[in-house]
């Protein structure tokens, strides 16, 4: 059920979820992002599987009712996975999307080790006579 969800939710995307999937997707920092991923039960906004790190744009609804005992739930379920949950008010995505942008890239990094081409080689690897 969780797959088929996901996919409904790609189609039905909010306007603050499109304009941070419009980032993201260009692979920012050489970091891939999945967008409505299906992670157990439940379904993230965005997901960086290399950072376990998922991405959540909340709207006002996630205020209301029983929604933030909903979202306490999930993020801890996430947590004791390993995953961290980054939650964004829909309208900070709208207004600061250079600073929510900024913070997603900061929170993937320090979970992500660097890729293979910023690891220097050691020098007889580089065809050079080791010491």
């Amino acid at each position: 059920m969780t797959v088929h969800q996901a996919r409904r939710l790609r189609r039905t995307m909010t306007a603050p979820e499109l304009t941070l999937w419009n980032y993201l997707q260009t692979r920012p920092d050489g970091l891939k992002f999945r967008r409505q991923r299906a992670v157990g039960p439940y379904v993230f906004d965005f997901f960086c599987v290399s950072a376990a790190v998922a991405i959540e744009v909340d709207g006002m609804a996630h205020e209301m009712g029983r929604n933030p005992e909903r979202d306490a739930a999930r993020d801890q379920w996430a947590a004791g996975r390993g995953i961290k949950v980054m939650r964004f008010r829909a309208i900070d995505v709208q207004k600061n999307l250079e600073g929510v942008s900024a913070a997603v890239i900061a929170a993937c990094r320090l979970r992500t080790p660097p890729p293979p081409s910023a690891v220097p080689l050691p020098a007889e690897s580089r065809g050079g006579k080791q010491l």
